[in-house]
């Protein structure tokens, strides 16, 4: 930063991440080039709470932070998130690709890193079945299509109808067109 620059959020999350990822090369011996790993901030990101971008042709790996994680989260569990971006960043300098499958879960281990995060934003929609017999529900931050048309779906679990509620109002419903008619409702409050 030069003079008269404010220090931001994202900065600071940079920083104890950068601090964070030196301590678990030298403790753990983690295998990555920290000079080839950049580092950024998302303000937008409501459901995961890191990711590792690689670009090959650079041979850079993109570790990207959510900002509202960080706000939500101690900094251990925070942490613990650096670590398993790390492991997906290991992964795609040594590897040239990264997933969740047994060579990543055996590293994040190790690291004691998580192998998912748990969610740090409330849901936009609820997904339920309507069947009495059935529990099944699924949560949505965006409206993706089973949100919008959600007769065009069924249960995850036993295959039956299911109907959409906006978490916030509790205005529910099963078909596309009441989908639109409760967008139309809220208006401003959608």
């Amino acid at each position: 930063m030069t003079d008269g620059e404010a220090y931001t959020l994202a900065d600071e999350i940079v920083a104890r991440a950068r601090i964070h990822a030196r301590e678990v090369v030298d403790e753990y011996g983690l295998a990555v080039d920290l000079s080839a790993l950049e580092w950024t901030v998302s303000a937008r990101a409501r459901r995961r709470a890191g990711a590792c971008r690689w670009q090959p042709d650079r041979e850079v790996a993109t570790i990207v932070l959510a900002r509202r994680a960080y706000e939500r989260y101690d900094w251990p569990a925070f942490a613990g998130i650096v670590r398993h971006e790390l492991v997906h960043a290991w992964e795609f300098q040594q590897f040239g690709e990264s997933g969740h499958g047994s060579r990543f879960r055996e590293r994040a281990a190790a690291l004691e890193a998580p192998r998912y995060c748990e969610s740090f934003a409330e849901p936009r929609y609820v997904l339920r079945c309507r069947a009495a017999d059935c529990d099944w529900h699924a949560t949505r931050h965006r409206a993706s299509k089973p949100v919008k048309a959600p007769n065009q779906y069924r249960c995850g679990a036993c295959g039956g109808v299911y109907e959409v509620e906006h978490a916030a109002s509790g205005r529910t419903w099963t078909t596309a067109s009441g989908y639109g008619g409760a967008k139309a409702a809220l208006g401003d409050d959608w």
